[in-house]
C-alpha cells in the first residue's frame, strides 16, 4: 500500500505564501492536494496525473500552483495571497489508476490519503 507523507509549514501569515510537499512511497498515477475546514465539505485544490497537466479548483486557481517531480511521487503546492479564511486542514491524496482528466478534482476517487497537516492563516 502506497503511503502518502506531507510536509510544510503549518503557520502562515495573511498575505504570505503556503509551501507544502507530498512524497508517496511508491508509484502514483494521479495526486491531488485538498483541504477540509471542520463542519464543511472537504474541498479540492489542484490535482496532476502523468501527463503533468494539472487541474486547479475555480476558485483557487489564481493562487494555486502545483508542480511534481521527474519520477512523478511527489507533488508540491504552492499558495500565494493567503487569507484567514484559508485555514484548514491540507490533505495531499494519491490513486494508482488513472483517471479521466475531468474527474482529478473529485475527492472521492482517490484512494489513498495522507494524516494532514493543519494550516493556520494569522491576520
Amino acid at each position: 500500500q502506497v503511503q502518502l507523507r506531507e510536509s510544510g509549514e503549518g503557520s502562515v501569515q495573511a498575505g504570505g505564501s503556503l509551501r507544502l510537499s507530498c512524497v508517496a512511497s511508491g508509484l502514483t498515477s494521479a495526486m491531488g492536494w485538498f483541504r477540509q475546514v471542520p463542519g464543511k465539505e472537504r474541498e479540492a485544490l489542484a490535482a496532476v496525473q502523468s501527463d503533468r497537466r494539472p487541474r486547479y479548483a475555480d476558485f483557487v486557481k489564481a493562487r494555486v500552483t502545483v508542480s511534481t517531480n521527474v519520477a512523478g511521487n511527489m507533488l508540491n503546492l504552492q499558495m500565494n495571497r493567503l487569507e484567514p479564511m484559508d485555514t484548514a486542514m491540507y490533505y495531499c491524496a494519491a490513486r494508482a489508476a488513472p483517471i479521466n482528466r475531468e474527474d482529478l478534482l473529485r475527492d472521492e476517487l482517490y484512494t489513498t490519503w495522507g494524516q494532514g497537516i493543519q494550516v493556520t492563516v494569522s491576520s
